[in-house]
């Protein structure tokens, strides 16, 4: 049992710890609120002990049809600061954030980037590309996959690809723009997360280069892969690569018979055999599409999300060595 004198020093401790240097490490962290789990890692690789944070759509969920909780308003609510990816990726947000309240400092991580345009494909090229075909089927996959929709969902995105982080080169604003708006928020560790994200996007920036030369060895004609659904624009452009999908930047879009019909010509036309499925995606519609042509299915591609702390994608980084490699593996022996 304590005695009055060892309890008198023990208080007397804690206090000098409190105002002690060493004591200022032991304030309450930051809270962050991220949407999903590509931005909630990226946080917490640059604010690291200086941040707490909470990630609304986590590893392997889908943001594109996610449905927000009393608690995500209440979290949001709480938060210090809010990181977005902006470029109507979260269309279920706005009226979460305004419902909670939240008047901390929202991030949108996407800011300084040039947005890649979508562009959908033409009704009468698809009617076109119809002809002398089936429906594959694709009315039965399409009533599975999108019941959703019929519900009353309304997650509908804007003519901008939002997947921007499917670049490393934008991966490296992300991060700068994460940096710039804890340090704005806590100004107090500013200099460790300029530090933090200097690492960072050096990080990114040498991984950038390696997978710049690991698709520049593979051939042109080689460098088509198709993938669930239109995810990769970015990362087509910067690493030289043809991504075809059957459906739109959302998964809740419905891919019609003639687009469809038209993948599978285009298979067969041009003899591709990269064929991947994604970690938020149906597997029905890739599936249907390999079952008709000489295609394999590949690998599972990392997209809207990361993985588990198990899977193969537990951060941003790991996730594009993941994608990289999983993509040479089998273009490098198409």
């Amino acid at each position: 049992m304590l005695n009055r004198r060892t309890l008198l020093g023990a208080v007397a401790g804690v206090a000098l710890y409190a105002l002690s240097p060493l004591g200022a490490f032991a304030a309450e962290p930051l809270k962050v609120v991220a949407s999903f789990s590509i931005l909630g890692d990226m946080v917490q690789q640059i604010g690291k002990d200086h941040v707490a944070v909470t990630t609304l759509v986590g590893p392997d969920g889908d943001a594109h049809v996610y449905e927000p909780t009393p608690a995500d308003a209440a979290n949001i609510a709480a938060a210090d600061v809010l990181v977005v990816n902006g470029l109507d990726f979260e269309t279920w947000l706005p009226r979460l954030v305004a419902a909670s309240g939240f008047n901390g400092a929202e991030v949108v991580a996407t800011t300084g980037i040039t947005p890649r345009e979508f562009e959908d494909h033409d009704e009468d090229d698809h009617d076109e590309a119809a002809d002398g075909h089936d429906d594959h089927d694709h009315d039965e996959v399409a009533a599975d996959d999108h019941d959703q929709e019929e519900a009353g969902h309304d997650h509908h995105h804007g003519s901008n690809d939002p997947h921007a982080w499917q670049s490393l080169a934008n991966g490296v604003i992300y991060a700068r723009n994460i940096a710039t708006a804890l340090a704005k928020a806590d100004p107090d560790n500013a200099a460790a997360y300029e530090a933090n994200a200097a690492a960072y996007i050096a990080s990114l920036e040498a991984l950038d280069a390696e997978v710049k030369a690991a698709f520049a060895a593979i051939p042109a004609e080689r460098r088509k892969v198709v993938t669930s659904h239109d995810a990769f624009g970015y990362f087509g452009a910067a690493y030289g690569i043809e991504f075809i999908a059957p459906t739109g930047l959302s998964t809740e879009a419905e891919a019609s018979a003639a687009d469809v019909a038209r993948i599978i010509d285009q298979i067969k036309a041009e003899h591709i055999t990269a064929v991947f499925v994604e970690n938020i995606a149906n597997t029905k519609l890739i599936d249907q599409i390999a079952s008709e042509t000489d295609a394999t299915v590949g690998g599972e591609l990392y997209s809207d999300a990361l993985s588990g702390p198990d899977g193969p994608a537990p951060t941003y980084v790991k996730m594009f060595e993941w994608n990289a490699d999983e993509l040479t593996k089998a273009l490098g022996t198409s």
